[in-house]
């Protein structure tokens, strides 16, 4: 049987902040449930923002820019399982994760109708992801549409979204450690998730 691979990326600018503490319990599941897994901080990474010239359309890959992407979209396609968190910035999430999600863009099919139908590569690959945010506030309204911005794009491109988890009350850096229901619930998600991909 292959070794199941899980991909967790934070976006968060902060180091050892609320958001890599989450990460690394997420993958600690999926580890104790047999899964390899690699973290990746966007913040480690330069990545440009898309600027819509297409070009991916006709090459099959950004060939606009030679940054980070060309580091992680081979991970992307070997890992089935995918782990998005971010904290939440102004009700959404931050300018890294936006950047990273919008550099997705190649991983479309488009027809050449008006308006264009569209399909993903990535797509019956059997592929699942869980998504995360943190904010202050402890109305879950404060955190705007974090999970979603990560959510819909994950599932548009072919990945089923079987955990979404709204932390909230969270802001000095590292005071999530200290929640241990928190940590439970993130350590069984990415346990789950690992034994959902098997």
């Amino acid at each position: 049987m292959n070794k199941v691979k899980i991909l967790g990326l934070g976006g968060s600018p902060r180091e050892n902040g609320n958001t890599d503490i989450l990460i690394d319990t997420f993958l600690k599941g999926a580890e104790a449930a047999g899964a390899e897994t690699k973290k990746v901080l966007l913040r480690d990474y330069s990545i440009e923002s898309c600027i819509g010239c297409e070009a991916c359309r006709k090459d099959g890959r950004c060939t606009k820019f030679h940054d980070g992407m060309e580091l992680l979209y081979p991970e992307i396609e070997e890992c089935k399982g995918l782990i998005l968190g971010s904290p939440t910035y102004n009700y959404n999430i931050t300018s890294s994760m936006k950047s990273f999600i919008d550099r997705l863009y190649p991983y479309y099919n488009f027809t050449d109708d008006r308006p264009r139908k569209y399909s993903s590569k990535l797509a019956d690959q059997d592929r699942k992801a869980i998504v995360f945010s943190i904010c202050e506030q402890l109305d879950i309204k404060e955190m705007g549409f974090a999970l979603e911005a990560m959510e819909m794009p994950l599932e548009a491109l072919g990945y089923t979204v079987i955990e979404k988890l709204p932390v909230t009350g969270y802001f000095d850096r590292g005071a999530v450690s200290k929640d241990s229901e928190v940590l439970k619930k993130a350590f069984e998600a990415g346990k789950q998730l690992a034994l959902s991909l098997r």
